[in-house]
């Protein structure tokens, strides 16, 4: 086992290298440029459009039931635990690198979810979409639609399933002295009864409980930020000033390079909004709607909510207490640096919201899965993947949290990759439909 979990960092290292990073946030700005900042003046119409529905159009889902299930997919272990571990690894910097990876996601997103919609099919289970939809049927390369189906369906066991057992099991054991194996049996059949009933079963369950969980550790944060507030302007000054430079050990911080706060900025980020992965686009292509370009404004409000919202909470929390420079270990950084305000009710309420933010993104990263996984080999082929990925819960409550978060990370840059050639590909596309959208809404 040890060999395997060395071999996964070796390639997680490499995947994650300067050519990925550049590919990421380079394709981000490309559209961002090309788009003319259409995530920035288009952001209050997104807004407004998440609650519109069009009830007669092909779909399966609304638009806000889509965004939901996407959100539910990432905010996650990544906006507590992810956090904790860029900073921990990256320090104060990678906050920074977070949010570069956010602002230009956000056209990332948008532009995934204008292909996913333009270019899905009629199922026999529902509508079907997503990056392999658009590199096979948009740019004509089904191989490399195939390369991502794979990628993806290997890519659920990992961010979307393993990590968020682990974590959550972590949390409990420390917080609440529960055995792993106990924690992993009890979301196993949790995910299990929810997943059984498909798109709408899971659209319907998160739209009752995203909004819920994100409204709550948000309300808890800002209660912790007031009650810390004379130290936050300390916490923005550390960030953008360890962007560009190292930051020394102190403490039972080991200190970090420019370019680890940049590796586990962007690594983390993209961990937690997942923008340039091509997963939430899955879900974009179930939306109800009549135009590509309502449901991908709704589509890219997913990344301002997780990464600009939910992970700044988090980074402020962090960089408002002590712990981060006392050698905490990152799965419990975050519950720490609450208690040091609320006590023991701090960690309560930290082990809570992993659990939902874990729960949540099991659910919505098996739909993405059985998508890749019909993609692959057809729908007869979804019941055994979901027994399989219900399974791997409890592999993941009980493995080690360094193996997981490597084995994430690659499977994550391995998604990214044809992805970000698809979007590249027809970034063309995508301005267009966006011009004629808006051309049509003005007249």
């Amino acid at each position: 086992m040890q060999t395997i979990e060395s071999i996964v960092a070796t390639l997680s290292a490499w995947v994650w290298g300067p050519p990925m990073l550049t590919l990421l946030l380079g394709t981000g700005l490309y559209l961002t440029v090309l788009l003319k900042g259409m995530q920035f003046r288009a952001l209050p119409l997104a807004f407004k459009l998440i609650f519109h529905k069009d009830h007669h159009h092909e779909g399966d889902i609304s638009h806000f039931a889509a965004l939901m299930t996407a959100l539910a997919a990432t905010v996650g272990i990544g906006n507590i635990v992810g956090v904790a571990t860029a900073i921990t690894l990256g320090g104060p910097g990678a906050v920074f690198w977070m949010w570069m990876t956010g602002l230009v996601g956000m056209a990332t997103k948008y532009a995934e979810a204008v292909l996913a919609v333009k270019y899905r099919e009629k199922g026999p289970h529902g509508m079907r979409g997503g990056p392999m939809y658009y590199l096979a049927n948009g740019a004509g390369l089904p191989w490399l639609g195939t390369l991502f189906a794979i990628f993806t369906a290997c890519a659920a066991f990992g961010i979307g399933n393993m990590t968020q057992a682990n974590a959550t099991a972590k949390i409990f054991e420390s917080t609440f002295h529960i055995a792993p194996i106990t924690t992993g049996w009890v979301l196993m059949i949790l995910t299990g009864l929810v997943i059984l009933g498909g798109i709408r079963s899971i659209g319907r369950f998160t739209s009752l409980l995203v909004p819920f969980m994100i409204v709550g550790y948000v309300a808890c944060a800002l209660v912790v930020l007031a009650m810390n507030v004379e130290k936050i302007p300390h916490a923005f000054s550390l960030i953008f000033y360890h962007a560009f430079n190292p930051i020394a050990a102190t403490g039972g911080f080991v200190g970090a390079t420019i370019a680890a706060a940049m590796r586990y900025g962007i690594a983390r980020g993209v961990f937690s909004n997942e923008s340039g992965l091509g997963s939430a686009p899955i879900a974009a292509a179930a939306a109800r709607t009549n135009d590509p370009v309502k449901q991908a404004l709704v589509s890219m409000t997913q990344t301002f909510i997780d990464t600009l919202v939910v992970c700044t909470m988090t980074a402020l929390i962090i960089l408002t207490a002590n712990s981060w420079t006392q050698g905490v270990n990152a799965s419990e950084l975050t519950s720490a640096s609450i208690a040091e305000t609320l006590g023991k009710t701090g960690r309560i309420i930290v082990a809570i919201a992993t659990a939902l933010f874990a729960y949540s993104t099991l659910i919505g990263w098996n739909y993405y899965g059985e998508k890749a996984i019909e993609y692959l080999f057809g729908p007869r082929a979804i019941a055994a993947y979901r027994v399989l990925f219900t399974a791997a819960v409890i592999v993941g409550a009980t493995t080690s949290l360094e193996f997981v978060w490597n084995f994430s990370d690659l499977a994550n840059g391995l998604m990214a990759i044809p992805n970000l050639i698809g979007l590249l590909l027809l970034a063309k596309v995508v301005k267009s439909e966006t011009e004629r959208y808006f051309s049509e809404i003005k007249k």
